[in-house]
């Protein structure tokens, strides 16, 4: 697939990385382009990366994010399905910026037209590309009203290394907010364990 990752940080090109290894035809949407141009990846402007793709991600700060939506503009993004995986923090990360709300909702609200699905925000970068890589299984979540562009997100999930067994549904993008709130707690477990290389695994009880 074409993939537009809108950002330029860690996460974006973890991501960029991940996807391009499976195959798929990646690109990296910047405000200034000429000034990525060392990432190792092909880089673009936001409008040109949001024409390219047929799936679009949502890799930048989650307090810029709807602003930046809106520069590229609603009809450019009408139809693609965007997947978001920002999370709006303070600088010193302890505060959320949608403590009643979440990004996910905030940019669903904004773009009607284009289906959102709330994923692999509740881990770190290295983690999301390397699932494997921990000592045993994890849960990735899905949030999103759009059935189709969920399908299509957990696809790209298990591209990445999530198998379908890891990948939790939990219902429309209204539970994004639980997804992203978990960054609070994720930011004190880091400080207990002195890492961010870690992940959560939903347990339930063995079946009858």
């Amino acid at each position: 697939m074409r993939i537009g990752l809108l950002g330029t940080g860690n996460v974006a090109r973890a991501l960029a990385h991940g996807w391009s290894a499976a195959g798929h035809d990646v690109l990296l949407g910047s405000r200034r382009p000429g000034d990525r141009t060392d990432l190792g990846l092909p880089v673009a402007g936001l409008n040109e990366t949001a024409a390219h793709a047929e799936v679009l991600v949502n890799a930048t700060p989650g307090t810029v994010s709807v602003e930046l939506l809106h520069s590229i503009g609603a009809a450019a993004l009408a139809g693609t399905p965007l997947i978001d995986v920002g999370v709006g923090l303070s600088d010193d990360f302890s505060e959320l910026s949608h403590p009643n709300s979440s990004l996910g909702e905030q940019i669903q609200q904004a773009f009607p037209s284009t289906p959102v699905v709330k994923t692999l925000c509740t881990m770190d970068s290295t983690v999301m590309t390397a699932p494997d890589g921990l000592a045993g299984p994890s849960t990735v979540f899905l949030s999103g009203d759009d059935a189709e562009a969920k399908r299509t997100a957990g696809r790209l999930l298990t591209d990445l290394g999530w198998p379908a067994s890891s990948q939790l549904d939990i219902g429309g993008i209204d539970t994004a907010r639980g997804q992203e709130h978990f960054a609070l707690l994720f930011m004190g477990i880091a400080g207990g364990l002195g890492a961010h290389a870690f992940n959560i695994n939903v347990v339930t009880r063995p079946s009858a």
